[in-house]
């Protein structure tokens, strides 16, 4: 009984940190991807201002990342930040003008978008896009926090 009890306490630890995995996002105009933990790896992909990426694990300064596609990489710390962002993972979503889908429609953003976040209300982001476009968008379609 007490083993079963431990095996299920590990479970739902394993669960929480998953659910809690550390994220970051690119803090520079353009940051490099590299395949392995230092400048002298090669470049896999520049990456823009806010593109959200999920930490693995960590050496030295370098971050062991993956990105809403699963596709990974190394960043170097000093080119990430703790500014929420989030990217679009559906093929397309919708952007209104508050969280529902009652609310009007204000804009639409394609897969692969990245959007500031502003604010979460009950399965709904509060985002912004770098052109200035603000609105509400449904949790479920987007990556990131």
């Amino acid at each position: 009984m007490i083993r079963r009890f431990c095996l299920g306490l590990v479970f739902l630890l394993i669960l929480a940190s998953a659910a809690h995995a550390e994220m970051v996002s690119i803090s520079r105009d353009k940051a490099k991807m590299h395949a392995g933990p230092g400048e002298k790896y090669p470049t896999k992909w520049e990456l823009g201002v806010g593109y959200p990426l999920k930490v693995v694990s960590r050496q030295g300064s370098w971050l062991k990342v993956t990105d809403f596609e699963e596709d990974g990489g190394w960043v170097n710390a000093k080119q990430v930040g703790k500014t929420p962002y989030v990217i679009v993972e559906d093929k397309t979503t919708i952007i209104r003008n508050g969280p529902g889908e009652n609310q009007r429609v204000v804009g639409n953003a394609n897969r692969g978008v990245v959007l500031r976040t502003i604010k979460h209300k009950k399965g709904w982001v509060q985002v912004k896009h770098e052109s200035g476009l603000t609105g509400w968008v449904e949790r479920d379609t987007l990556w990131g926090w």
